[in-house]
């Protein structure tokens, strides 16, 4: 999956996937929550959609492009 490298930047990237996937994985884990405690399915959708899209991704970026999205779709369409 993850590939080192003379400079190290590789490592830097694989910190800050686990770091990026933790970060919006508990994003997602309160919103599915939140929705099943309030019978709300988008925030139950949008976190699990959270928790698990990390598990799919390689790239550190697409980690984090993909969180924020999801998290601005929680945010913007909230009810």
């Amino acid at each position: 999956m993850f590939q080192s490298s003379v400079s190290g930047m590789s490592d830097d990237f694989q910190m800050w996937w686990w770091i990026g996937s933790f970060f919006f994985g508990s994003i997602g884990f309160v919103a599915f929550v939140y929705g099943k405690r309030n019978l709300k399915i988008r925030p139950m959708i949008v976190g699990i959609l959270l928790m698990i899209y990390s598990y799919f991704t390689d790239s550190t970026v697409l980690v984090f492009t993909i969180g924020v999205s999801l998290t601005a779709v929680l945010y913007i369409f909230r009810e």
